[in-house]
């Protein structure tokens, strides 16, 4: 395993995605690749906190129409939620940053009823021959 701010090894590029569904859809909602893992993990804790934003904005904006908020049933799911607090969580991006690092994909999914967000990081082998010499 490499260490925490290591160089990344030459090749390895990461991809990170989001995506979003219901029951038998999704929809990919952005994706970035990233030089390293750390930058990967720093454009999907953005993206959490967009969607979260989104999907449950601050009633005291006054960027939305009137009306425009309702109250919902609490329930156990609440998917803004649950992006906030694996944004802002440290031991998630550990466990994140270590999975990459090993080599393996990594995977968060928060959940509201039948709809689903799902941030997602992945290393990318980058074949030798198209690597570029350090400037």
């Amino acid at each position: 395993m490499t260490a925490p701010g290591a160089c990344p090894a030459p090749g390895v590029e990461y991809l990170a995605e989001v995506h979003g569904g219901a029951a038998a859809s999704s929809v990919f909602l952005g994706g970035v690749v990233a030089p390293t893992r750390r930058l990967a993990l720093r454009w999907l804790r953005r993206q959490a906190h967009r969607l979260a934003a989104a999907l449950d904005p601050d009633p005291h904006t006054t960027r939305l129409p009137a009306q425009a908020l309702r109250p919902t049933p609490r329930t156990a799911e609440h998917a803004p939620a649950q992006l906030r607090f694996w944004a802002a969580d440290p031991e998630y991006a550990e466990e994140a940053v270590d999975r990459l690092a090993a080599g393996y994909p990594y995977r968060f999914t928060a959940r509201e009823g039948p709809a689903w967000y799902q941030l997602t990081a992945r290393p990318l082998l980058i074949p030798s021959s198209s690597v570029r010499p350090p400037v």
